[in-house]
């Protein structure tokens, strides 16, 4: 078996394990061509850009870009989407919560600029990508709160938020530290809610693509709660 095929193949924590997040922008690069994507170039340059806003950050154990690579990654693998303006805003999904000032240009100092960040979005990828971002941008209701009013009016935003979660809950066993159960008691009143607007008429994905992330917010739920009861 070629690389190519094997990392097609592959999970996408074991590809992040094995290959780092070079193997992940070959992922994409072939989940792109794999799912004709319309505008390839338009997402490929958001992971650049990505790169370049998210350099120097970092998980617990991975350098930080990985997150948003495998959240797009599994939005077009597992949900089988390929609308770019849905998969740029899960590649910068973060980064106007976490490198505002990255975004805009300017040191970082004073306030985080987020309404200004959200504009250099919008110019460059246009208001439904920077509408995306806004609504799972997460910067001053609790985490729960925000997903249940942020996400209600945007259908396309739950897509992203499922994935990101799914990164975050279920992806949890790969995350050490201290913070780990501060993060798990975090994720674990969001179940519910992410459960709720899943299974909402509206949420544009298939009914097989809904029992896949049904099964995977039970996994998240399982884990979390192992982590609580230590």
């Amino acid at each position: 078996m070629n690389t190519d095929k094997l990392l097609l193949a592959m999970p996408l924590h074991a590809v992040t394990e094995i290959y780092g997040e070079a193997g992940l922008r070959r992922r994409l690069t072939l989940e792109l061509n794999r799912m004709l994507v319309p505008r390839p170039d338009s997402v490929e340059d958001a992971a650049l850009w990505a790169a370049q806003l998210h350099e120097g950050q970092r998980r617990t154990r991975e350098p930080y870009l990985n997150h948003p690579l495998r959240v797009t990654l599994r939005i077009l693998g597992h949900y089988r989407v390929g609308d770019p303006d849905v998969l740029i805003a899960a590649l910068l999904h973060d980064t106007v919560e976490d490198q505002p000032w990255a975004v805009v240009g300017h040191p970082r100092h004073g306030p985080p600029p987020y309404a200004r960040a959200l504009d250099v979005l919008r110019d460059r990828y246009g208001p439904r990508v920077a509408r995306l971002v806004s609504a799972v941008t997460h910067v001053d209701l609790p985490y729960v709160d925000h997903l249940a009013r942020a996400l209600a009016a945007e259908p396309w935003a739950r897509v992203i938020k499922l994935s990101d979660f799914t990164d975050n809950g279920v992806g949890i066993i790969h995350a050490v530290g201290p913070k780990v159960p501060r993060l798990a008691a975090k994720y674990a009143g969001a179940v519910p809610v992410l459960r709720e607007l899943l299974h909402r008429a509206d949420t544009p994905l298939e009914p097989a693509v809904k029992a896949h992330i049904d099964a995977q917010l039970d996994l998240a739920e399982q884990r979390l709660a192992a982590i609580l009861a230590a």
